[in-house]
């Protein structure tokens, strides 16, 4: 959210409290001059305006975009009051948009359909818990709530393997500035949890390589991307610093992985996202056209499944929007929320 990027502790005790450090905390540069080694500069074009600055929280933050077997991008509002929606989904071919559930409680950062149960998830940072329903907004439960080691967690982002298991970042020591950030596998079930991987510094976005064979994570507060190997059962083998990003005052939100294996860094505190390979070599900067004011977070993006057309939600000021690109490669799962 993812983002926040740094969520902001002052939005996340609200929204709860009304508290949500929403995927970051909203920093002001909006698409700042590229450079030399930015590699190709693609232009992002603006589709529609989702949500505008919320009076009782005073900000609006777009997430988790991912598309429903229906073809519609669903999106979540991470500071969206009590009343105003918290998952919309829109049409982006007829650029419309409806409301898919709203409530009192949550501080929703992601969200992700399974392959399990084709169920939509959506992970409550303010409240540590992880909740599900239909597609069309119904049969709303909770899936997973209570610690985990003994510490209730600060859900980011999400990812499932291939049979419906969640890993979740989790943001925890953000608000403290300290690295309690770990990465949790819970059973597609609810009921068994393990720490796959703890002392990160706020674990932010989440994503599988290709294969499935290890988990992609950004940490938001030291601007870098890890890689975690696994095994056949899911647990981390190794660990290692994979990209170090230049972010200067925008900091590491979510990561998607298109057919090629490249990845989408998302940035909080400046609307754009940064292209890598798998091998940490920067592809691209994807960037808001010229002269646009008012939009300061790029939090995340979908790659519609097996095509190229990008949808990345973008958020500050001005509001909530929906931009769009033509990725380097085909969207695959790993592409579509988180």
């Amino acid at each position: 959210m993812r983002r926040l990027p740094i969520r902001t502790l002052a939005t996340l005790t609200a929204i709860g409290a009304l508290t949500l450090t929403g995927c970051g905390t909203q920093s002001a540069a909006t698409g700042a001059a590229g450079t030399s080694d930015e590699g190709r500069t693609i232009t992002a074009r603006k589709v529609m305006r989702l949500t505008t600055v919320h009076q009782e929280t005073g900000m609006t933050l777009l997430e988790g975009p991912t598309f429903g077997t229906d073809g519609g991008l669903y999106v979540v509002d991470v500071t969206a009051p009590a009343g105003k929606p918290k998952v919309l989904r829109v049409d982006v071919g007829r650029k419309t948009s409806r409301a898919v559930h709203t409530d009192s409680r949550g501080a929703y950062t992601s969200a992700q359909f399974s392959p399990y149960d084709g169920r939509l998830y959506l992970t409550d940072y303010a409240h540590g818990e992880i909740v599900s329903m239909d597609p069309d907004g119904g049969d709303f439960r909770t899936f997973f709530s209570g610690e985990v080691d003994g510490a209730l967690m600060n859900p980011d982002d999400l990812a499932f393997d291939q049979d419906g298991n969640l890993y979740v970042s989790d943001s925890r020591g953000l608000s403290e500035g300290e690295a309690h950030g770990r990465v949790v596998r819970i059973d597609r079930t609810g009921e068994k949890t393990a720490v796959l991987a703890d002392g990160l510094a706020a674990t932010n976005g989440i994503s599988f390589d290709l294969g499935y064979r290890g988990l992609w994570i950004s940490e938001l507060t030291e601007n870098r991307i890890s890689y975690l190997r696994l095994d056949a059962d899911g647990k981390v083998t190794a660990r290692h610093t994979a990209v170090r990003v230049d972010g200067g005052i925008a900091q590491t939100d979510s990561i998607a992985v298109d057919a090629d294996g490249n990845l989408y860094q998302a940035l909080h505190g400046r609307a754009a996202m940064i292209v890598y390979n798998q091998y940490g070599e920067r592809l691209a900067t994807v960037r808001l056209p010229a002269r646009t004011e008012g939009l300061e977070s790029a939090t995340n993006v979908a790659i519609t499944p097996g095509g190229r057309t990008a949808y990345v939600t973008v958020s500050g000021p001005a509001g909530g929007y929906l931009y769009t690109f033509d990725a380097l490669a085909d969207g695959v799962r790993q592409s579509n929320g988180g």
